[in-house]
C-alpha cells in the first residue's frame, strides 16, 4: 500500500469520527424531542447542504471539524414562542449533561470498538519478537546475523539496554546503531543467548537503511470478542492516563515554549513533539507496508481518545466546558448566563486557534521526522 493511500486512509477515518462525535449530539438532541437547526461538517462557506424537516445538513470549506446548531444554545439569539419548549435551556439538566456528553464519549467507545477489532483480528503482541529467517547475505558481504549466529525462531528479549523491545523499537533501534556494535540477548529453547551484532548499509527498495540481516515473524494471541473487548477497555483506561499526563506538557509552559522554539527559532522536530491531524495521517502513510494496519488502528485509537479528553476539558467551547456549567446550575439551583461567558470563550478559542495554526505549520513546513526509519 502506497504512502498517499494509507494517509487518505486515515483522513476518511477522521472524517467519519467527527461525523459519529457530531451524530451523537444531534441523536440524543433528538431522542430529547430538542429542535436541532443545523449538521455540518467543517466550518467556513457552505459548498453543499440540503434541507430535510427543521435542520440543514451540508459541507464546508474547511474540514477541520463539525458541528449542529442546537436551538436556545446560542446566547444572543432568542427563541421563538413557539419552538421555546423544545429549546436545549427548557430542557431538564440531566437531559442537557446527556445531550453534551454524548459527543465526547463516542470517542471512548469507538477507541473501544478499534482496540478491540485490533485485538481480534490482528492480536496481541507477544511479549518477545520472533526471527522467522535469517538473510545469510547483505550484498556482498555475511550478514550480521549470520556471522552471530542468530537463527530462525530465536526471540529477542533485550537490544543492548532496551528489554522486551518491540518489533518496531527493535527496527528502530538496528537501524540507528549503524557500524556500533549491538548486543543482542536472545532466547533459543530454553537457552539464553548473548550475541554481538553491528547493523550495516543494506539497499531495501530504493533506499539504504541499518540492518542485520533478519526478517521478523510476527507472534501474535489473536483474542474472542469478550477478552477483546475486555482488553480494549484496559487499553482505553491506559490511553486516557497517558492523554491527561501529556495534556499538562502540551500546553503548559514547556510544551508552549516548545512550539515557540520550534517556529521562531532552530530547534528541529522530534518524534515526540506535539503534532496536529496532519502529522498524524503522514505517520499513518509511512507506516511500513506490512505493519500498516496495525499502525492505523493503534494511531486510530489513540487520537479519539485524545480527542475525547481534549473535549472534556471543564472550558468553554469544549464540551466540558458546557458540562461544568450545567453542574453549576445544579448545584446554586441558578441559572448561568452563558453571554457572561463569552469572554472567556473567545479567548480559549483565540488561544486553541493559535495553537492548532502554529502545529500545522510545523506539519506542513518542519514535518515531524519519519517514525519508521
Amino acid at each position: 500500500m502506497s504512502g498517499a493511500v494509507g494517509t487518505a486512509i486515515f483522513v476518511v477515518a477522521i472524517i467519519v469520527v467527527i461525523l459519529v462525535h457530531e451524530a451523537a449530539h444531534f441523536g440524543v438532541a433528538k431522542l430529547f424531542r430538542i429542535k436541532v437547526e443545523e449538521f455540518f461538517l467543517g466550518f467556513g462557506p457552505t459548498l453543499w447542504s440540503v434541507k430535510r424537516g427543521e435542520t440543514e445538513y451540508g459541507v464546508k470549506l474547511i474540514p477541520a471539524g463539525g458541528y449542529v446548531r442546537i436551538a436556545g444554545m446560542n446566547p444572543f439569539q432568542e427563541p421563538t414562542p413557539e419552538d421555546f419548549p423544545r429549546t436545549f435551556g427548557a430542557k431538564p439538566i440531566w437531559q442537557r449533561a446527556l445531550v453534551i456528553f454524548a459527543g465526547p464519549a463516542t470517542h471512548f467507545v469507538m477507541a473501544l470498538f478499534v482496540l478491540a477489532i485490533f485485538l481480534m483480528a490482528i492480536g496481541k503482541p507477544t511479549v518477545y519478537p520472533q526471527i522467522g529467517a535469517v538473510d545469510p547475505r547483505l550484498g556482498s558481504v555475511t550478514s550480521p546475523a549470520a556471522a552471530a549466529g542468530l537463527q530462525p525462531g530465536d526471540r529477542v528479549m533485550r537490544v543492548d539496554a532496551v528489554h522486551r523491545p518491540t518489533s518496531v523499537e527493535l527496527v528502530r533501534y538496528i537501524r540507528h546503531h549503524i557500524g556500533r556494535t549491538v548486543t543482542l540477548v536472545v532466547r533459543r529453547d530454553h537457552q539464553r543467548i548473548v550475541v554481538q551484532v553491528t547493523p550495516v548499509l543494506a539497499k531495501v527498495g530504493n533506499r539504504e537503511i541499518g540492518r542485520i540481516g533478519i526478517e521478523q515473524q510476527p507472534v501474535r494471541d489473536r483474542l474472542g470478542p469478550l477478552s477483546a473487548i475486555g482488553q480494549g477497555a484496559v487499553g482505553v483506561g491506559q490511553l486516557t492516563t497517558e492523554v491527561v499526563k501529556s495534556l499538562g506538557r502540551v500546553f503548559g509552559p514547556e510544551g508552549i515554549g516548545r512550539i515557540f522554539d520550534l517556529v521562531f527559532g532552530g530547534a528541529q522536530r522530534k518524534p515526540t513533539d506535539v503534532t496536529s491531524v496532519v502529522g498524524v495521517a503522514r505517520a499513518a502513510g509511512q507506516a511500513p507496508p506490512g505493519a500498516f494496519w496495525e499502525i492505523f488502528l493503534t494511531l486510530l485509537a489513540g487520537i479519539n481518545v485524545f480527542v475525547g479528553v481534549l473535549n472534556l476539558i471543564p472550558l468553554p467551547p469544549f464540551d466540558g466546558g458546557h458540562l461544568a456549567v450545567l453542574a453549576a446550575e445544579k448545584v446554586t439551583g441558578k441559572k448561568v448566563d452563558m453571554r457572561r461567558l463569552v469572554p472567556l470563550t473567545a479567548a480559549v478559542a483565540a488561544f486553541l486557534v493559535l495553537f492548532m495554526v502554529s502545529v500545522l505549520y510545523l506539519d506542513i513546513f518542519k514535518p515531524l521526522p519519519n517514525f519508521f526509519r
